[in-house]
C-alpha cells in the first residue's frame, strides 16, 4: 500500500478534489463554478454537422414556423360556439319482468335465515340469484341484519337493456336492488338501503 505524504502530485490532487467537501459553502461555490463552466462550454461549442441520414432527408423532421396571423376581430353580437355533448348512459327501456322476478326471489332468500341457520346456508340460498362478485361481498353480511319479511311487491325504478334498479320494501327498510343481465340471465349485483 502506498504511503500518503503531503508532497507530490497526488497530494495536490487530493487537496484539489477534497476542497469542495470541506464545508457546505465550498460545495455551493464548486457547484456554481461547474454550472457556469458547463453553460459557457455549451455556448461555445459549434452545432454538430448533420449525419448522412439527415443530409439525405431520411429520418429528419422539419419544422416550419408560420408567420404571425392578423387576429380577426369578432363582433360582439356573435354567439359563442355551441358544444355538442353526447347523451350519457345507456338508453332507458321497459322493465323486464324476468329481472323483477329475480329480485323477488332474491328478496325471499334474503329474509330466509331461520334461527340457528349458519351464514353458509343463507349464502347458498342467494348463490343462484347473485353474481359471484357480489356474493363475496355478501359473505361479510350477518344474516341477522338482513331483515325478516318482505313488506311489499318489488317495482322497477330504472331499466336499461343490461341493468335494472328494483325497489324492494322489507321490514328493515326499502332496498334498491341492482340486477344485471348476464349470460346466465338476470343476477343481483348490489343493493343500497334507502336513506
Amino acid at each position: 500500500m502506498p504511503i500518503r505524504t503531503h508532497r507530490g502530485r497526488a497530494a495536490v490532487y487530493r487537496r484539489f478534489w477534497g476542497w469542495p467537501l470541506r464545508s457546505p459553502k465550498h460545495l455551493a461555490i464548486s457547484l456554481v463554478v461547474v454550472g457556469a463552466a458547463a453553460t459557457v462550454v455549451g455556448l461555445l461549442l459549434p452545432e454538430p454537422p448533420p449525419s448522412r441520414n439527415e443530409a439525405a432527408g431520411g429520418g429528419r423532421t422539419t419544422s416550419y414556423t408560420l408567420p404571425p396571423q392578423k387576429s380577426a376581430v369578432v363582433p360582439t353580437t356573435a354567439k359563442p360556439p355551441t358544444i355538442s355533448v353526447p347523451q350519457g348512459g345507456p338508453t332507458p327501456t321497459a322493465p323486464d319482468p324476468a329481472g323483477v322476478a329475480i329480485v323477488e326471489k332474491w328478496g325471499e332468500a334474503w329474509v330466509n335465515h331461520p334461527v340457528g341457520a349458519d351464514r353458509q346456508q343463507w349464502l347458498n340460498g342467494l348463490r343462484p340469484l347473485t353474481t359471484d362478485e357480489f356474493l363475496t361481498e355478501l359473505s361479510t353480511v350477518d344474516p341477522v341484519n338482513a331483515g325478516n319479511v318482505i313488506t311489499g311487491a318489488p317495482a322497477a325504478v330504472t331499466s336499461t337493456e343490461g341493468s335494472m334498479v328494483v325497489r324492494l320494501p322489507t321490514d328493515i327498510g326499502v332496498l334498491n336492488v341492482t340486477v344485471n343481465r348476464t349470460p346466465a340471465g338476470w343476477r343481483v349485483a348490489q343493493y343500497d338501503k334507502e336513506g
